[in-house]
């Protein structure tokens, strides 16, 4: 662990993904003190050996068994006493996991769950607050950038497009305008490929690998 003046450094991870309609998060329970029993985000402590972003990497890796996925910093908290063991200052990471790689995300243990980010458990530490955070970033860059694809298979219909905005942003979006807005950003593409099953097929699309994160001088979708 890294250690600077009798503070300890460490880094935890809100692993977000969508199952089941609903926008879920990585959470694992804790086996020993402080807050025995309870359920936290996966995190761990920095190494001397290995950056912030390489101590992300691994408990990312280690906690959900993915590499590969979004992921980016959050931000530091270093509230004096939420730790309880002693002064404890987290960069906060959050990650996006699509569907496919979340079901055998945290599978290797009971003790790994995907939970409801609308419906949390008491919480260790100040977990609770961090995942809050998280979702309050994720909201924001899902209404200015193209961030909310990477909770997405590669390719999808509108439909689910729009099912997915919906689930993050926990409001309805009216079906003509959020269509009109996204094909015109130019972040989608068509596949040429339909969707067969109940009702009438619909077309597939997938992200544009070329198309810009960012969109300027107006929200996607207010």
């Amino acid at each position: 662990m890294t250690k600077t003046s009798d503070i300890f450094v460490t880094v935890d991870i809100v692993i977000f993904t969508l199952r089941d309609g609903d926008l879920q998060v990585l959470l694992v329970k804790r086996k020993t003190p402080p807050f025995e029993g309870r359920w936290a985000i996966p995190g761990g402590f920095v190494q001397h050996d290995e950056s912030l972003e390489d101590a992300a990497a691994r408990v990312l890796f280690d906690e959900a068994g993915v590499r590969g996925v979004h992921i980016e910093q959050l931000y530091t908290f270093g509230r004096v006493d939420r730790d309880p063991r002693g002064r404890m200052v987290t960069v906060a990471y959050f990650a996006l996991v699509p569907a496919p790689l979340a079901l055998h995300a945290g599978s290797s243990t009971s003790d790994a769950q995907w939970q409801s980010v609308y419906n949390l458990p008491e919480m260790a530490f100040d977990h609770a607050e961090i995942v809050h955070y998280a979702l309050k970033r994720l909201r924001y860059k899902l209404e200015y950038t193209a961030v909310g694809f990477q909770l997405l298979p590669k390719t999808f219909t509108l439909s689910q497009l729009q099912k997915a905005y919906e689930t993050v942003l926990g409001e309805r979006l009216d079906k003509r305008n959020f269509r009109r807005r996204i094909l015109q950003a130019q972040v989608i593409e068509e596949t040429g490929e339909m969707q067969s099953g109940e009702g009438r097929p619909a077309k597939l699309y997938r992200y544009r690998a070329d198309a810009v994160a960012e969109v300027k001088a107006r929200r996607l979708f207010p």
